[in-house]
């Protein structure tokens, strides 16, 4: 049974259904039982008011009754107070006046038959409680109290006042039969209102949240039935504006971010597997014809060989780079930062690359003259440059030309690395750094093997690790222009120890 009633609250329109009734019940109690406080208290003042009222009205007609007998003694007394008893009877007030002695001098049985009498003035009169309020010292002044009588509650009223230099005591019962009727009719309605007024929150309240969390729940259902086999699937968003609105559009763009990683993963291990088959291939060609021609000269094994050593080289340095990028996407690679001037490192990657350029008749220039110093891992910033080296020697035809330069520009520097080749069709310029990614074979009419396409990738990485960019600023017919800029010393490295 815990385990059910738990079950239920775990539902967010039950808990806020709960809470909402929890509260408007707070509310609706406290200003129930304040408004009663209230009605109760004013009603006890309400009455006393009058009981004070009706006991100066009843002495002022016994004074003009004890007046008109012109005399003060017993009898006339008597007759004053039973005359002013008459003139001042209902059914809910009642008087008794008391001697000097606590004797009674007149009650409603001296005025009243019994059968005109109302049954509740008997039995307050006979009542315990009347007899304790009636002996109590009247010395002390007028005394408001309530006193229990058999059936009801009275609201007793006592007064002293003279006559013949003796003390008398006026008694004004009230009863509170009335007001308790007043008051149990109102606890009636405010108890029936709470309960209807719970219940029809309660019941408003449900129905309102499920219909506010419909479109929550609709989003939950339609993204469990997202998976990997249908990424571009989107949730539905019937208001932007609202909260839920704002939280679909969100969990939209996190979608879209999934799957261009997915994408982007697909495609990293479709070319990582495309890369790797082909020396993979290569080598295990090579090997079944040198196994398979056991009478083969030694010179063909050398040539055997050293297909297998290039393959293998070139499966080494695409290992190598995918590794790199594997630990720089997940920041596990540390930088070593350190006072590099770049114009040494570019000068330094130039002497380099100038055997590659050689081979293919490629001039190569330099312009490094002034000093750039910048914050960095030395390593990396020769990485970067080299690998731009390599690859405007690559896609540079034979006796182009290729030059580097770097100098400041504003509060940093800049590296550009440009080629004299066929340059870059617009359409593919905005996928150059895309891994594995390699522009039309037109570009390649140099006769230079390719490589796999990670060099440029690697390069922005480094660029974007020293707080830099690296972007194409030029790309036509007559070359490409790839320029690299780097932040003054005082920035450090993303990823430094």
């Amino acid at each position: 049974m815990f385990r059910t009633a738990r079950s239920v609250l775990d539902s967010v329109r039950v808990r806020l259904t709960v809470w909402y009734s929890a509260v408007l019940a707070v509310v609706l109690v406290v200003v129930s039982v304040t408004t009663y406080l209230i009605v109760r208290k004013t009603s006890m003042q309400r009455t006393d008011t009058d009981l004070q009222v009706q006991a100066d009205s009843f002495l002022t007609t016994f004074r003009a009754e004890l007046a008109d007998a012109h005399s003060t003694q017993a009898l006339a007394i008597l007759s004053a107070a039973q005359q002013a008893m008459i003139e001042h009877r209902t059914n809910s007030d009642t008087f008794v006046v008391q001697g000097p002695r606590d004797e009674t001098i007149a009650a409603p049985d001296d005025v009243l038959a019994s059968g005109t009498r109302p049954g509740w003035v008997t039995r307050a009169l006979a009542s315990s409680e009347f007899q304790r309020f009636s002996k109590m010292d009247a010395s002390k002044g007028a005394r408001l109290e309530t006193i229990h009588g058999e059936r009801s509650r009275l609201r007793a009223y006592s007064r002293q006042f003279r006559v013949n230099n003796d003390s008398y005591l006026l008694i004004v019962l009230h009863s509170l039969h009335a007001e308790n009727e007043t008051l149990e009719t109102i606890r009636l309605t405010f108890t029936w209102m709470i309960l209807m007024g719970l219940l029809l929150a309660g019941t408003g309240g449900y129905f309102l949240a499920r219909k506010s969390l419909a479109p929550a729940v609709a989003m939950g259902e339609h993204a469990r039935r997202i998976g990997a086999t249908n990424l571009h699937d989107r949730l539905p968003v019937l208001n932007a504006n609202d909260e839920l609105g704002q939280l679909a559009t969100i969990f939209n763009d996190l979608l879209d971010r999934l799957d261009q990683s997915f994408e982007r993963q697909r495609r990293f291990i479709a070319d990582a597997s495309h890369e790797l088959r082909t020396p993979l291939a290569i080598l295990r060609g090579e090997a079944e014809v040198a196994m398979s021609q056991p009478g083969r000269e030694a010179e063909d094994y050398l040539e055997s060989l050293e297909v297998l050593h290039e393959q293998t080289s070139r499966l080494i340095k695409i290992v190598e780079d995918l590794f790199t990028l594997t630990r720089a996407d997940s920041g596990q690679y540390p930088l070593s930062p350190e006072d590099v001037y770049l114009e040494e490192v570019v000068a330094d990657c130039a002497h380099s690359a100038r055997t590659l350029a050689r081979e293919k008749n490629i001039e190569l220039s330099v312009d490094g003259s002034s000093e750039c110093m910048v914050r960095g891992d030395s390593a990396l910033l020769r990485r970067m440059i080299l690998n731009l080296l390599d690859n405007a020697i690559k896609y540079t035809p034979r006796g182009g030309r290729v030059d580097i330069a770097c100098g400041a520009v504003g509060a940093g520097f800049e590296v550009h690395v440009k080629d004299t080749g066929p340059g870059i069709p617009k359409e593919l310029q905005s996928r150059i750094f895309d891994r594995f990614f390699r522009a039309d074979p037109a570009r390649s009419r140099s006769g230079h093997e390719g490589g796999a396409g990670l060099g440029l990738s690697i390069a922005l990485w480094i660029a974007q690790a020293h707080h830099g960019r690296l972007e194409l600023s030029r790309s036509d017919a007559t070359g490409s222009d790839f320029a690299v800029f780097l932040p003054g010393p005082t920035f450090a490295p993303i990823g430094t120890n």
